[in-house]
């Protein structure tokens, strides 16, 4: 049995899979921010009674959370103190003297403080050049210098980022040394270790991020194995990391750069299950939970990825799900400027004290009060009932902050609020796709999250997106992508060479020195070598330009100019994609090598059913009142998903209703039932 955990702004979702009988269990328990620990443990609690199980029978828990992000968003991160090259102590501040992107054209804006305030960080004497040779060897006294004053200055972790320490990393262990020797129990991050390539800002901050977020993560991790263990015994706990893998509780206490984007990365890997299942090749994951919206894309069924990346413009230069998000979750906060002009987002409710309608002490208005208003919600059966709604609320809250202030009726103003939301995620949509040159309309859009259902129909209208699958427990898909997941690590050299300066062989022993390290680091997680995969890829520009495509690479055995030349041509082609042009005459610099190393899981699937030979429709269990653009107030038919057979057909406008999610059917629509129960909606032919 597995256990997976997703932790969001307004709930904790938990999904419990019995891989021998192939059945899913579900749930939604509210997030405890005071104390995340402890929803983790009431969803772990509530899931094994509604299974009829114990953890004892549960051999695999996995867990998604945004502690990481919250930290940096929050700036509740450790102490750090950043020992450099001396002359280069101004790196995170200097930047790539760039203002931030959305403020580009604003001459009075300034980037965010550095992690690292400038009086902790301190330069020591020694230089090692371009090609790893020493020029000024290590003083050391130069480093107790420096240590002795952390100490004073009682900081909380420390990072070491040396010049060129990716290509030698002799001097960066030594200070590593020291620093544990004289700094016992205060974490020390190495960027040889964590980030090893080339782009001096990029891997400091990214080092820098790591000792940022190293004591919040693992006084994380220790008070939950604690209380995990407390209750019920050794327990192995993995974490989702940001490039779509996993890793277990004690590697993620000194790899907490790799958590940034843990909870969200999951929904994309569930988007990336679900067009497999499907038979979707593109897809566009849409994630709307109660505080944020995660866009991802699955390009051949796979999540595409990136290695930049960050939060609040501090960039982490790792692996990691090429993912956008943005606040347009359903707790995101409507409110009118002054000028009159209506907002959606980005600030949320989240579970304390969340909207209006939870009557959970909120009074402003957001996405969930507009859609109860309007009545797309049904206030009796939110989350099967648990949690009753209070429409009383909801119209008063969009009455006081928005109807009044805009001159409308309560409807005119919820309904202003679902178009301005459907709106930002429209535009989140094509920002990460478009913009990167695909094409929509080959595009399934995977609905996941407890109110993307509601919005997916009209999204894909906009877009003119394919189709829409809101997939069996789809309030809960982003758990199951956790679920789904396959332990994995990283690893990449910087190796600059132009093509044809390359040495084959050299190249090829670049790229076993780290499968080799992957493979033992898999084997010391109690990975099987069967389960063992490997991948490996390389990012190409071409000469003279900043930025590099990451390319596949056919792993092998053997390396002559001819894989050279076909690495070379999966580039141009890459190139072509994205830019809409490539130079296949041009040259083409390899700059960095990566491997990938998966532990695969056994593979999962959801229940395969049959369709009855005449599946039928059933009959509504009732009716109820929806207000629609251009229509107004319009009575239509109320369905409970689970009473479709497989096959059934679905025409709008109606509303499908499930204990975790609601599913809106519009006119001009039809949802069909497939083999997994996913609902298939696409638009009818009018003619």
């Amino acid at each position: 049995m597995r256990i997976s955990i997703d932790v969001g702004g307004t709930f904790t979702d938990v999904i419990l899979v019995d891989e021998q009988k192939g059945s899913f269990f579900y749930t939604k328990t509210p997030t405890t921010h005071h104390d995340l620990t402890q929803g983790v443990l009431n969803g772990i609690e509530e899931i094994v009674r509604l299974a009829g199980t114990s953890m004892k029978k549960v051999d695999y828990l996995i867990h998604g959370t945004t502690i990481g992000t919250n930290a940096i968003v929050e700036g509740k991160g450790a102490r750090v103190g950043l020992i450099t090259t001396a002359g280069f102590e101004d790196v995170l501040e200097i930047r790539r003297v760039a203002r931030p992107k959305e403020a580009a054209f604003d001459f009075g804006a300034d980037n965010p403080p550095p992690l690292v305030p400038r009086y902790l960080r301190k330069g020591v004497t020694e230089r090692i050049n371009k090609d790893g040779n020493v020029l000024v060897p290590l003083d050391e006294d130069s480093v107790l210098k420096v240590i002795g004053m952390f100490k004073r200055q009682r900081v909380e972790a420390v990072v070491i980022a040396l010049l060129f320490s990716f290509i030698n990393p002799r001097h960066e262990r030594r200070v590593a040394e020291l620093c544990r020797e004289s700094l016992p129990g205060i974490p020390v991050s190495l960027s040889s270790e964590i980030c090893p390539e080339f782009r001096e800002y990029e891997r400091t901050c990214t080092t820098v991020m790591n000792g940022y977020l190293g004591p919040v993560i693992e006084k994380y991790m220790d008070n939950l194995l604690g209380r995990l263990k407390e209750r019920y015994g050794d327990v192995t706990l993995h974490i989702m990391q940001s490039n779509g893998g996993t890793m277990t509780a004690e590697i993620a206490k000194t790899h907490s750069a790799h958590l940034i984007n843990s909870g969200p990365a999951g929904g994309a890997i569930a988007a990336a299950f679900i067009s497999r299942l499907t038979g979707n090749e593109m897809a566009v994951g849409a994630d709307m939970g109660g505080t944020t919206f995660d866009i991802s894309i699955i390009d051949k069924h796979l999540p595409k990825t990136t290695t930049w990346g960050g939060v609040t413009n501090y960039p982490i230069k790792l692996p990691m799900v090429d993912l956008k998000t943005i606040g347009a979750g359903g707790g995101s906060i409507a409110w009118v400027d002054e000028g009159g002009a209506l907002h959606v987002g980005p600030q949320s409710a989240g579970s304390s004290p969340g909207p209006a309608c939870y009557g959970w002490g909120g009074t402003l208005p957001t996405v969930s009060d507009a859609n109860l208003v309007l009545g797309r919600l049904n206030p009796d059966y939110f989350l099967g009932g648990k949690l009753p709604l209070y429409p009383a609320l909801a119209r008063k809250a969009i009455q006081d902050h928005v109807a009044e202030k805009m001159g409308l009726t309560v409807e005119e103003a919820a309904l202003g609020i679902i178009r301005i939301v459907n709106a930002n995620m429209a535009k989140g949509i094509s920002g990460n796709s478009v913009e990167k040159g695909y094409d929509l309309r080959e595009f399934a859009l995977v609905a996941m999250g407890g109110a993307a259902a509601l919005h997916a129909a009209a999204l894909a209208m906009e877009l003119n997106m394919a189709r829409v699958i809101a997939p069996t427990l789809c309030g809960n898909f982003s758990a199951v992508g956790l679920a789904v997941a396959d332990i994995q690590h990283d690893y990449v050299r910087t190796f600059a060479r132009k093509e044809s300066h390359l040495v084959p062989g050299e190249l090829l022993n670049v790229f076993l020195e780290m499968e080799e390290e992957g493979r033992k680091q898999l084997l010391e997680e109690r990975v099987s070598k069967e389960r063992i995969e490997i991948a490996w890829s390389a990012d190409l520009r071409y000469e003279g330009q900043s930025w590099e495509l990451n390319v596949p690479v056919q792993r092998t055995d053997t390396m002559d100019r001819a894989v050279l030349r076909s690495i070379a041509g999966t580039f141009h082609q890459l190139h072509r994609q994205v830019y809409s042009f490539s130079e296949p005459n041009g040259v083409v610099e390899f700059v960095n090598l990566r491997v990938r190393a998966m532990g695969k899981n056994p593979a999962l699937a959801l229940p395969r059913e049959t369709a009855p030979v005449r599946p039928g429709n059933p009959q509504p269990k009732g009716k109820r009142n929806v207000y629609f653009e251009q229509v107004g107030w319009q009575e239509i038919p109320i369905f409970e998903r689970d009473a479709f057979a497989v096959g059934s057909r679905i025409p709008g406008p109606c509303i499908v209703e499930e204990q975790i999610s609601t599913t809106l059917i519009p006119a001009g629509f039809a949802g069909t039932i497939d083999e997994f129960r996913n609902i298939i909606i696409e638009s009818v032919d009018p003619t």
